[in-house]
């Protein structure tokens, strides 16, 4: 990425060269007559559209304001004269130097009137040019859309930041020394990345009396740089990345060298959204031949770096026609019901999945408290059952519909590529920062499909992304910390691959209860057979209308989720699916409702209710916890989604009401995953524990140690003898979570092991 300035001194244009002879250009005007255009457009242009001409400024007042820098919108700038917004986006090299030489004189005339005569002294002015607008000679606004038309002309960039190196200190002048005769000079730096070119001889002995020092003639590259009479500014070079919904399905993103110096330095981080305007230059890349010239390696001289701060994303403008269509469908009667219809219209059932995502996507309150800590309102949720029930049709949903979403797979993501990593420069040896995926979900959703094939080791890495919603990094001397406000939609499959009734929980649901904890909400997914004719037909018609009409909306209980295809959206679907994005994004930009009092009464006495209730099932399991721990942090989540579901209707505050919604669907979700599975209650109790002992016994004393048999066989026996099958398969499986036994070959074989 870096590494292109390496053991040379370069200089970033600053437009502060030596002043040129006035000269025309092809449009016929003239340098002096920019400028002249340029301080008019300053001093008189109003910005804003208000009809009250009192409450207009002139750009004047912000450079007055602000002193060094003036941030220009370029529709003003086209408002104002067509020509001069040509001159910059054809020509900006040369032109914007111009901008800021007028911006700099309308800035020394003002001060010099405030201070009545008194010696005045003004800094440079930086013009940060930035478009509300497409520009007008291109639509460019992807970093996949350069071409070399656009070579040495402005261009509008979005994209995501992925690395960023340490700010450098570039020269702007130079002062050279001559090492014979001392005689110094001011060399002054060429644009771009091009280097500062050393004068070979030196001229100044030519104007030295004879007999002088030097005046023989200094020899050949006399001249040293003198760093304490040279100007300097500071600059970065950054890494930005396409935006994951941006990229096509099968391509890799894009990436660009941005180069940013004076006030774009150091303003961004790894993860960070932003709009870029800049020119589109080149510069002779060191891997290439020496005799290649004709061969550049492109980059970008950032003119403004405009960032994407929290939830308002520069992506979504909204009219006030369209806010007003927002609030009425807010007060709409049946509203959560309506957004609830409208998750994956696609897939069959699966009510309360469908309302748990929707709260995943609307999202709880993000809370700054007095000590300094924060507590995240993002709500994450947990997939985990049969194959073919539509979980991974449920992840491709939420990364549609989302406005900032990456979809991931488990297996094919390491803990690098999930949270962040330091990579190092090849040519300058120099350490960077490269964020992961969910870095660059900042304020998204992150879809990890397979979520059971990960590694141990990349799991545990992304707890603190989870709880925490920060990612440390300490590597090869770098110690910093990025962002990860993301929500987290995974799924996964029990260990052996189908969801199995006679398992424990803790079998079933194989992951460390210190990642199940992070989940808001946990759902068992079954493939249940009530329902097939119903969900046969669902996918007949995905697949005879290629998705061309409304899926129909299902009130069918919980559990009966089945496999849908996602074949395509038609017209219908596709506008619903646009009206709940931006539906979605005004609500997070708008909205951040609290509990009440009720309501957080109610909350304290659920939260004392399933922590019971999980003693109880720990106890009855014979185990110290159950296989989703109970924590406070499950609280919080009810909390969450409470205030999602208040964000949903645009109110400020989260009724009781929205809280026992809340407390039903934790309820139908997390607790039924602790209570799934096994139990020793299920087993008969104590009025038949004894009975269960001596089969226990009598399987043993069948089975000897060491002894292999076919559990069919065993089955048949013991049927034989008068015990119930289903007691039998039980008995098996307690024997073999107790060590007893060993089931190999999915129970096909059973093997006494002591």
């Amino acid at each position: 990425m870096s590494g292109f300035d390496g053991g040379r001194v370069y200089y970033s244009y600053q437009g502060q060269e030596a002043p040129r002879e006035p000269h025309e250009h092809g449009t016929g005007l003239a340098e002096k007559e920019l400028i002249d255009h340029f301080k008019k457009f300053i001093q008189t242009y109003q910005i804003g559209t208000t009809k009250d001409v009192s409450e207009r400024r002139l750009y004047a007042d912000d450079l007055y304001e602000h002193r060094t820098q003036l941030h220009v919108d370029l529709k003003d700038v086209r408002a104002a004269s067509h020509r001069l917004a040509d001159e910059l986006e054809e020509r900006p090299a040369e032109v914007l130097p111009m901008f800021e030489e007028a911006a700099y004189q309308v800035l020394q005339d003002m001060v010099a009137a405030d201070e009545e005569g008194k010696p005045v002294e003004v800094q440079d002015v930086q013009v940060l040019l930035y478009s509300s607008i497409p520009l007008a000679q291109s639509q460019t606004m992807s970093i996949r859309d350069l071409e070399s038309s656009r070579v040495s002309k402005l261009v509008l960039l979005t994209g995501i930041i992925t690395a960023a190196s340490k700010p450098r200190h570039k020269a702007t002048y130079l002062t050279v020394q001559c090492k014979t005769c001392r005689g110094t000079k001011r060399v002054s730096c060429k644009p771009g990345l091009g280097g500062a070119f050393m004068p070979s001889y030196c001229d100044m002995a030519d104007r030295r009396a004879p007999g002088a020092a030097g005046s023989e003639g200094c020899g050949q590259n006399p001249f040293v740089v003198l760093p304490e009479g040279s100007s300097f500014v500071d600059q970065q070079t950054l890494k930005p990345q396409e935006k994951p919904e941006d990229v096509p399905t099968g391509e890799l993103p894009r990436t660009v060298m941005l180069v940013a110096d004076r006030l774009c330095c150091n303003i961004v981080t790894p993860g960070t959204r932003v709009t870029i305007t800049g020119i589109y230059s080149t510069y002779k890349g060191k891997a290439m031949d020496k005799g290649a010239t004709s061969l550049q390696q492109p980059y970008i001289r950032v003119v403004s770096i405009m960032q994407e701060a929290g939830d308002a994303h520069s992506r979504f403008k909204f009219s006030k026609e369209e806010i007003q269509a927002f609030e009425q469908f807010a007060k709409q009667d049946g509203l959560h019901d309506e957004i609830f219809a409208r998750i994956a219209p696609n897939i069959y059932g699966s009510p309360d999945i469908k309302k748990a995502i929707a709260c995943l996507l609307f999202g709880g309150s993000r809370k700054s408290l007095p000590d300094g800590t924060n507590r995240r309102g993002d709500i994450n949720v947990l997939l985990i059952g049969d194959p073919s029930t539509a979980k991974s049709q449920f992840l491709k949903f939420v990364s549609r519909v989302a406005p900032i979403a990456v979809y991931t797979s488990g297996k094919g993501s390491s803990a690098a590529g999930l949270t962040a990593t330091v990579v190092q420069d090849a040519n300058s040896r120099e350490f960077y920062l490269e964020g992961g995926a969910m870095v660059l979900a900042d304020n998204g959703v992150v879809c990890i499909d397979e979520f059971d094939k990960m590694r141990p080791e990349d799991r545990v890495a992304i707890h603190e992304a989870m709880e925490q919603q920060t990612i440390s990094i300490a590597k090869a001397g770098i110690t910093t910390m990025l962002k990860s406000r993301t929500s987290v939609l995974a799924a996964a499959n029990p260990p052996s691959g189908r969801y199995d009734d006679l398992k424990t929980a803790q079998e079933n649901i194989d992951l460390q209860s210190t990642i199940l904890s992070r989940f808001d909400l946990i759902f068992i997914v079954k493939d249940v057979r009530e329902h097939d004719i119903a969900i046969a037909r669902q996918v007949l018609d995905n697949h005879r209308l290629g998705g061309a009409i409304k899926a129909r909306r299902q009130g069918a209980g919980a559990g009966n989720s089945g496999g849908a295809s996602d074949a395509g959206v038609g017209g219908q679907e596709a506008q619903d699916v646009e009206f709940l994005k931006r539906y979605i994004h005004y609500c997070r930009s708008q909205c951040s409702p609290r509990v009440n009092e009720d309501a957080a009464k109610r909350l304290a006495a659920f939260y004392v209710e399933i922590r019971n209730e999980a003693r109880a099932q720990a106890n009855a399991t014979d185990s110290d916890s159950p296989p989703v721990p109970i924590t406070v942090r499950q609280l919080e989540a009810v909390v969450r989604i409470a205030e999602s579901l208040a964000k949903m209707s645009l109110q400020p505050v989260a009724t009781l009401e929205h809280v026992n919604i809340a407390i039903e669907l934790f309820t139908k979700s997390t607790m039924d995953a602790v209570k799934s599975g096994l139990t020793q209650t299920e087993l008969g109790g104590e009025q038949q524990l004894g009975h269960v002992r001596r089969l226990e016994e009598r399987i043993k004393r069948r089975l000897h140690i060491g002894a292999y048999m076919t559990t069919r066989r065993l089955l048949d026996e013991m049927v034989a003898l008068g015990e119930p099958e289903s007691l039998v398969l039980r008995v098996l499986l307690t024997m073999a979570a107790a060590g007893d036994v060993n089931l190999t070959r999915e129970r096909t074989m059973v093997h006494r092991l002591r």
